[in-house]
């Protein structure tokens, strides 16, 4: 009988607003913020245009967040993204994105996000050369069985690691915007050989990266049709004021020169304002921003784990939910096992962090290609159904979108490494995947389909 009720669990509406905010807010406001504005100083001429790249970065996440409300809102399920893919291209490309998201994307960045938590611990309590990797390693099993045990756990504990990380992102904030800048005043001096705008704006949307996981908590978000467009927007601008922000306290104290010679630009900056109690402190932030943005990023992967089992004849137990915790509690282990493999590939390479980064770039912007041009063919493709919310200025909005990931798949594909490949490769390889796709069962758009969607909602 428990095996049964377990087989016919299904997501529940159980998060409200401010849960879902809070979620993507906490999935974006990561260890980026702490390491990308040096790359960026470094690939810009101007203060000013320093500042403007990360304001048009964050427009350009609005333009992406406003065509994903859309899609969200008409098609509101806990796949997100998959179940966009499904209804709008076949079964078949869904499932190939869910293996890339399963071994590339998702765990990838679960990987990237676990080494930049494991190098900041180990500068407190070393462990060895290896040290880095094993911390990454034991955070992604801790967290992974916080949410292995139930949604409200993993929802609470985001919560407040959360708001602490809010709350060091605005100490920084406010120590740089009053502070009494004890460095030098920094003159213009020649643009480095090595600048390149594009180059910044791949790495200021790096940093703004994560919002489109919002689209998986929407078989679980209270009233999802009306709510999403309100996380997606409200999660968007927080961000993009806190990212500004944060860069001009940044800016004001280091200025453009010291950006581009630090590699830890908010440590130093803290320590030019308050010392070495401020460097200490914000090695601090960073490492409860770290812990923010992976409990988030295991939080939402899982979901399309459990969502792409139920369209394969095999893996059929990660395609349960497990109606006590509420969770996609077998998903949740077999995308942390995943993860666990990548740590130890990226554990024998010079830089963890960035061969994460590398492996997963080119995978995960040619897919956001693929939704972003999903909203014109659902829009063809069901031209009777009444859209909850509808992207502003259609069709020029999700037409940048689109161009801007075609553009950001270009880029990572040329100014990465060899990773990059590899992560291709992982993808190539998935196509056997498909022989295992139920033939039988009823198609995306079926009315069967509808119904499943609609008990969802």
């Amino acid at each position: 009988m428990t095996d049964h009720s377990q087989n016919q669990a299904r997501p529940q509406p159980q998060l409200s607003v401010f849960d879902a905010v809070t979620i993507v807010v906490g999935l974006v406001v990561g260890i980026g913020i702490f390491r990308t504005p040096s790359i960026v100083a470094a690939n810009v001429a101007y203060e000013w245009l320093f500042i403007l790249v990360w304001i048009v970065g964050g427009l350009i996440t609005l333009v992406g967040a406003l065509c994903y409300a859309e899609l969200s809102a008409a098609h509101p399920h806990a796949g997100g993204e998959y179940h966009f893919l499904s209804r709008a291209y076949g079964r078949s490309v869904a499932m190939m994105f869910g293996w890339a998201r399963c071994t590339v994307i998702q765990t990838g960045a679960i990987a990237a996000v676990a080494f930049m938590l494991g190098d900041y611990l180990a500068q407190i309590v070393p462990l060895g050369p290896y040290g880095p990797s094993l911390y990454a390693a034991i955070s992604v099993i801790v967290l992974t069985g916080v949410n292995f045990i139930g949604t409200t756990e993993g929802k609470n504990l985001q919560i407040i690691v959360t708001f602490i990380e809010i709350a060091a992102v605005a100490a920084i904030i406010m120590f740089g915007l009053l502070g009494s800048g004890q460095t030098p005043a920094t003159t213009q001096t020649a643009v480095p050989e090595t600048a390149a705008l594009g180059m910044a704006m791949i790495f200021v949307l790096l940093t703004y990266g994560g919002w489109n996981e919002a689209a998986y908590l929407t078989g679980e978000l209270k009233d999802a049709p009306r709510n999403i467009a309100k996380v997606l927007m409200l999660g968007t601008l927080i961000l993009v004021t806190l990212y500004v922000l944060t860069n001009l306290a940044l800016l004001s104290i280091l200025g453009l020169e010291g950006l581009r010679a630090s590699n830890a630009v908010a440590a130093d900056m803290m320590h030019v304002v308050a010392g070495e109690p401020g460097r200490i402190a914000v090695t601090l932030a960073i490492i409860v921003a770290a812990i923010s943005t992976l409990n988030a990023t295991i939080f939402t992967g899982a979901r399309v784990f459990y969502v792409m089992a139920r369209d394969m004849t095999i893996l059929r137990w990660v395609a349960i939910w497990d109606s006590r915790g509420k969770t996609p509690a077998n998903g949740q282990v077999l995308q942390g096992a995943i993860a666990l493999a990548l740590i130890a590939m990226g554990a024998i390479t010079r830089d963890g962090f960035k061969a994460m980064v590398d492996y997963t770039a080119p995978v995960f912007w040619a897919f956001m290609l693929l939704v972003g041009l999903s909203l014109f063919v659902l829009r063809w493709r069901y031209p009777e159904r009444v859209l909850p919310y509808k992207v502003p200025l259609y069709p020029i909005t999700p037409i940048v979108f689109c161009l801007t990931c075609l553009y950001m798949f270009y880029a990572s594909v040329v100014y990465t490494g060899v990773a990059a490949l590899i992560g291709l490769g992982v993808l190539a390889a998935g196509a056997p995947v498909l022989l295992f796709r139920i033939r039988d069962d009823q198609e995306p758009d079926s009315p069967q389909a509808h119904t499943e969607i609609t008990a969802l909602k």
